[in-house]
């Protein structure tokens, strides 16, 4: 995958398919580019050039030497899209990706066709903050394991967790190998990003075509969360995924291809 230097440092992104129309994927925080692999294809064969971006400090793209805020993100997402010919893209965020789309849809709507939100927030509960906080201190141990052990079980439901439990043991050994130093020193100025995040009363100025993703058994951003931004976004589209939690988009990987590109397919 490409590297390319914007505001100063090197930002990875992969360009799958020949369409015409170009469907961007925002990574949740502890993603990357790769974590789309079970998904992308299928957005790519509808029709669709897909692509997916690490944020500074995600995957492949380079380390930021100092922290910064989440509003980053969104200029080096329009100086990379300026620098492909990307004129115009329907923009898809899950979690903390989807907090960037909307920072994104506010400030350059002329940029998008279609604004997609996964499990995503438009601000930050004290019950969300005390997670992060939760989150951040497991990460200072700087230990793979002990951080799956205390972040895995908020982001997968209680059914996936009864389901596949040895594919979760197993996953808890990889990322126990996998997590490096390095590795929770970005995730916390990723985390360290949001400052006070809260987009609540500017919501209703983004007029794009707007799916709303929520599962019923997400701890983290639940359906109520989704709803404001449901409600607050007018003409938005909301659609509940059963049985799944906050890591949807793997727990019912078809059912969520499907919704994305049936929503894609009827949007004016």
């Amino acid at each position: 995958m490409p590297l390319i230097k914007i505001n100063d440092l090197e930002i990875n992104y992969k360009l799958t398919g020949e369409g015409n129309r170009v469907l961007v994927i925002l990574n949740g925080i502890m993603m990357s580019a790769e974590s789309w692999n079970g998904l992308t294809p299928s957005y790519a064969k509808a029709g669709y050039r897909v692509l997916n971006v690490d944020f500074r400090d995600q995957g492949m793209s380079q380390s930021s030497p100092v922290g910064y805020e989440i509003g980053q993100h969104v200029e080096d997402l329009r100086e990379l899209l300026m620098i492909l010919g990307i004129e115009k893209c329907n923009l898809f965020g899950i979690s903390y990706g989807g907090q960037v789309a909307m920072l994104f849809a506010l400030k350059h709507p002329d940029m998008l066709e279609s604004l997609l939100l996964a499990n995503t927030m438009a601000r930050l509960t004290n019950y969300l903050k005390a997670i992060g906080g939760a989150w951040d201190e497991a990460a200072k141990l700087k230990d793979g394991r002990k951080f799956f052990r205390l972040a895995m079980p908020l982001i997968y439901s209680d059914r996936f967790y009864e389901k596949n439990w040895q594919w979760l043991k197993e996953r808890e050994e990889t990322m126990g190998k996998a997590l490096s130093e390095e590795w929770f020193d970005r995730y916390l100025r990723l985390s360290s990003s949001h400052g006070e995040y809260d987009i609540v009363e500017r919501l209703h100025n983004i007029n794009l075509p707007t799916l709303v993703i929520a599962a019923d058994r997400d701890v983290i951003t639940p359906y109520e969360e989704q709803l404001i931004i449901h409600k607050e976004i007018k003409g938005s589209n909301l659609v509940v995924i059963p049985e799944a939690g906050h890591a949807s988009c793997y727990e019912k990987m078809e059912e969520f291809i499907f919704i994305v590109l049936g929503f894609l397919a009827i949007k004016p």
